[in-house]
C-alpha cells in the first residue's frame, strides 16, 4: 500500500524545448496543476532560458540534446517557432517521452508526417495546443449540434480579425517560409475548430492578397485571406482572416457561426448564443477543461481518453491549412487527400 501511495504521489517531471512567450503561458498554467513540476528548460537564447527557469526552478539548457540526455524526465513540451519542428521531436520519440507540441506542428507536410511516421512506431501519448476544443464553449455547442432534430449542420462561418500582424512587425512569425503566414500560425485555431465541430474538409479555394501591411510593418506574408470550405459531410464554410486591424482589436478574433436546421449558433471567446427566428439567447456553459492539466493526468494515470487534439489531430488541422495556402498562391481548388498524401 505505501508503495502505492508513493508511486501516485511522485510528480510528473517535465523538460520544455523552447521557452518563448507561449511556453511561459504553458509553464505558469502547470506551476498549479498538482503533480506538474518543471525540471529542465531549454531555449536557443541564453537569457530566454535563464528567465524561464527564474520562473520554475527548472535547470536551464541552450541545446535540446542536453537537456534530453536527463534521465529523470516524464514528459516534454515543444513550443517551438513553425519552422523549428522536427528534429526536437525526433530526438523526444527517440528517448520514448510523451510530449506536448504547440501548433502548428511543423510548417510543411513532410515534416508532420516524418515525425507521425516515428510515432506510429511507438505507442507514446501526444498532446497539441488547440485548447479551443477543451472549452466549455466547445462542448456546449457540440451537445447542441449532436442533439438537434432540426438537421445536420449545414453551414459554418469562421472569421479570425486581429492586428498581430502589424504588432509583430517584420519577424519570422510574419515572414511565409518561415510560419506559413496567418493561416498557419494563427488561424489554424479557427479551422480546427471547425474541423471538430463540423467534420473533415474535403476541398478548398482561397483568396490571398496582400492590401494592407507595407513590408516594415509586416514581413512578407498576406495580410486578407478569404476562403471556400466543403466538408467531407455535404456542409459548406468559409473563413475570412486577416492581422492587419488594430492590434488592440480582439472582437472579431476566432469566430465561428454554424447553421443547422432553422438554427444558428455563435460561438466566441466570451460565451456561446443560439439563435431561432428573432430570438437569441445566451447557452449556459460549463466550466473550460485545463489542456495542461489534462495532459499531465494522462501521463500519470497512461489514460489518455480525455486528450482531445493528439499529434495525428495535429497533422490533419497541418493538412488544411497547407492546403488553403497552396490554393491561395496557385488560385486554384485544392482537394485535402492529395495533400495528406503528399
Amino acid at each position: 500500500m505505501r508503495a502505492s501511495v508513493q508511486r501516485e504521489a511522485r510528480p510528473v517531471r517535465i523538460g520544455f524545448i523552447g521557452c518563448g512567450r507561449n511556453a511561459q503561458g504553458h509553464m505558469r498554467s502547470l506551476l498549479s496543476v498538482p503533480g506538474a513540476r518543471i525540471v529542465g528548460v531549454c531555449d536557443v537564447s541564453s537569457e530566454t532560458a535563464q528567465s524561464a527557469s527564474q520562473l520554475t526552478g527548472g535547470q536551464p539548457y541552450e541545446d535540446f540534446r542536453a537537456l534530453l540526455e536527463r534521465d529523470d524526465l516524464d514528459a516534454v513540451y515543444l513550443s517551438l517557432p513553425a519552422f523549428a519542428h522536427g528534429a526536437p521531436e525526433l530526438a523526444t520519440i527517440e528517448r520514448g517521452l510523451p510530449f506536448f507540441v504547440e501548433k502548428p506542428v511543423a510548417v510543411d507536410m513532410e515534416t508532420a508526417q516524418r515525425v507521425q511516421g516515428a510515432l506510429a512506431k511507438k505507442d507514446l501519448i501526444t498532446c497539441v495546443g488547440y485548447q479551443l476544443r477543451y472549452r466549455g464553449g466547445t462542448d456546449a455547442a457540440r451537445a447542441l449540434i449532436a442533439a438537434s432534430t432540426e438537421g445536420p449542420v449545414g453551414i459554418a462561418a469562421g472569421s479570425y480579425w486581429c492586428g498581430t500582424g502589424r504588432a509583430l512587425g517584420n519577424t519570422w512569425r510574419t515572414r511565409m517560409a518561415e510560419s506559413g503566414g496567418q493561416i498557419l500560425e494563427q488561424a489554424t485555431h479557427t479551422l480546427d475548430l471547425m474541423r471538430f465541430l463540423v467534420g473533415e474538409v474535403d476541398e478548398v479555394f482561397a483568396y490571398f492578397s496582400r492590401a494592407i501591411l507595407r513590408e516594415a510593418e509586416g514581413g512578407d506574408s498576406p495580410d486578407v485571406h478569404a476562403v471556400s470550405l466543403r466538408f467531407a459531410n455535404g456542409a459548406v464554410g468559409t473563413l475570412s482572416a486577416t492581422w492587419a486591424i488594430d492590434p488592440a482589436d480582439w472582437g472579431n478574433a476566432n469566430v465561428l457561426q454554424i447553421g443547422y436546421g432553422v438554427e444558428r449558433l455563435q460561438l466566441k471567446a466570451d460565451g456561446l448564443t443560439r439563435t431561432r427566428g428573432t430570438q437569441t439567447e445566451e447557452v449556459a456553459l460549463g466550466p473550460d477543461g485545463n489542456i495542461d492539466a489534462i495532459f499531465i493526468e494522462a501521463v500519470r494515470t497512461g489514460d489518455r481518453s480525455a486528450i482531445r487534439s493528439d499529434y495525428a489531430e495535429g497533422v490533419r488541422s497541418l493538412a488544411l491549412c497547407v492546403a488553403i495556402n497552396e490554393s491561395g498562391a496557385t488560385g486554384k481548388p485544392v482537394r485535402l487527400n492529395e495533400t495528406r498524401s503528399a
